[in-house]
């Protein structure tokens, strides 16, 4: 039938839209017009027609009983009672003796008529109860899938706040909804989430207030809402207030997490300072003292392996201490990469230089398009996977150092014969401070992966690890291609930033 009500839809009540709460109890605009035509001008075209055939006083009162049960069919009980009220009068005047007065010599025709204008009022009561029967029903099923949704939401931990009012603001076609709250009485109010154009500020000047708690409210302007509205709004209110607590729990524990992370790798970090960095300063104090000591005769080439013990420790201390600040940078967020387009021919082979010469094949395609990158960063994040790759090579193996592009990125394979790494160990490798298996011709705190995963992603690339056919691991840089332009050479505070 064509009343106006609208049956919500699962999918409907999903986006928060299609309720019929905010629209009236009534028969659609075109019944109502049409029971209007019907219930006057029926009467009148029927009255023309029966002054040309005469069919009976009984048949005559049955065509206009007709007539008023089509209006009250199409537009109601207003309608119906105009046709019974109208279709009365003409049958007095032109049907019932005495002919074309307004009055009824047989007072059986009096009771003809009386029942006529009861039937007819009947009918036309019997068809607005059902209307209005009919909306109920659509408000009562919609507004109870909303209560599921909105209850199925908490549980399952849905919805965002912005989220959540823009549907509040789409089902009661509102202009702007705001959540509002203060600390007591005497505070004023403060905005914790709000959509739409110029939401209230506080909730008496809203057009629509609804009350959470002794300290919050949620404030609609637009137009004023029916008073049965308000039991789906208070819903409305009530998921809200609990899903700005649950986002601020959620706020409260990402922080704590944080904390934990940071006290995680603090107290790793000391761990690291005490063993680690350690070794290579005794390391080089000793050189030192051996070489400052007057009660030894140092030969050429016992001072010479004594210097190269100090260079070699101070590198490596360097290398811990550089890879430390980067990870302090990494958990800080203070790593902001200056995105240039350059060639990989031109990094990669600058990151070599911490490995022994003949310990890496290098394969670069000229043909490569250049990529992307932050050229310190892609140094630094390279160089620790090849030295982590040589680390763990076999002392006979060299570590294959190639690229290639695919549709559009380019991909950067460091290829070592070692030991492999097991698939449920793949992603710990990355996690700071930590080393798989026992290299006993490895040194460091466990950092190297984890600071090149994190400079590939400040570049908006990625690091994962492959099995290398064969035996062994691979590490994957997978880097932004650009089309092949002349290079943008790096300016001198890149290097610099890069060497601090």
């Amino acid at each position: 039938p064509d009343l106006d009500v609208h049956i919500v839809t699962h999918e409907e009540v999903a986006k928060g839209r299609g309720l019929p709460v905010a629209r009236g109890a009534r028969l659609g605009r075109s019944r109502i017009i049409w029971g209007w035509l019907i219930g006057v001008g029926g009467p009148v075209v029927l009255a023309v027609l029966l002054n040309t055939i005469d069919l009976g006083l009984a048949n005559d009162m049955l065509l206009f009983l007709a007539v008023t049960v089509a209006a009250a069919l199409l537009g109601g009980l207003l309608p119906a009672l105009a046709s019974a009220a109208f279709g009365s009068l003409l049958l007095n005047y032109f049907y019932t003796p005495p002919l074309h007065r307004l009055t009824i010599a047989d007072p059986k025709n009096i009771v003809a008529i009386v029942i006529f204008v009861g039937v007819a009022v009947s009918v036309a009561s019997v068809v607005d109860l059902a209307a209005r029967r009919t909306h109920q029903a659509a408000r009562l099923r919609a507004e109870s899938e909303i209560l599921s949704f909105l209850a199925g939401s908490v549980l399952r931990g849905e919805t965002s706040l912005e989220a959540l009012l823009e549907r509040v603001r789409e089902t009661f076609a509102m202009e702007s909804v705001a959540l509002l709250e203060r600390v007591n009485d005497v505070e004023p109010w403060t905005c914790a989430g709000s959509v739409g154009p110029d939401p209230s500020a506080r909730p008496e000047d809203a057009d629509v207030d609804m009350p959470v708690g002794d300290h919050m409210a949620l404030a609609l302007s637009g137009r004023v809402l029916p008073a049965s509205d308000r039991r789906v709004l208070a819903a409305f209110a009530a998921q809200a207030a609990v899903v700005l607590d649950r986002q601020r729990l959620q706020h409260e524990a990402d922080q704590a997490k944080e904390l934990a992370e940071g006290n995680r790798i603090r107290t790793a970090l000391l761990a690291a300072v005490s063993h680690d960095l350690r070794t290579p300063l005794a390391g080089i104090k000793a050189s030192v003292s051996s070489l400052r000591s007057d009660d030894v005769a140092w030969s050429e080439e016992d001072q010479a392996e004594l210097l190269e013990g100090i260079e070699d420790g101070a590198d490596r201390l360097d290398h811990l201490v550089g890879n430390l600040l980067d990870m302090s940078r990494l958990q800080t967020g203070t790593v902001a990469p200056l995105i240039r387009e350059i060639d990989l021919d031109e990094v990669v082979p600058m990151a070599l230089g911490g490995v022994p010469e003949d310990s890496v094949d290098l394969e670069i395609p000229e043909s490569l398009p250049m990529v992307a990158v932050d050229a310190g960063l892609l140094e630094r994040a390279v160089a620790n996977l090849v030295e982590n790759a040589v680390k763990y090579s076999p002392l006979d193996q060299r570590v294959l150092v190639a690229a290639s592009a695919i549709a559009k990125r380019v991909e950067v394979r460091v290829v070592d014969r070692g030991p492999g790494v097991p698939d449920e160990a793949k992603d710990r490798i990355f996690a700071p401070f930590q080393r798989y298996g026992d290299a006993p011709r490895g040194n460091g705190v466990g950092l190297g992966l984890a600071v090149a995963r994190g400079f590939a992603e400040a570049m908006g690339g990625t690091l994962n690890a492959e099995d290398t056919p064969g035996g062994g691991l691979t590490m994957v840089l997978t880097l932004r291609a650009v089309d092949r332009g002349p290079a943008v050479a790096a300016p001198s505070a890149v290097a610099e930033r890069q060497v601090s």
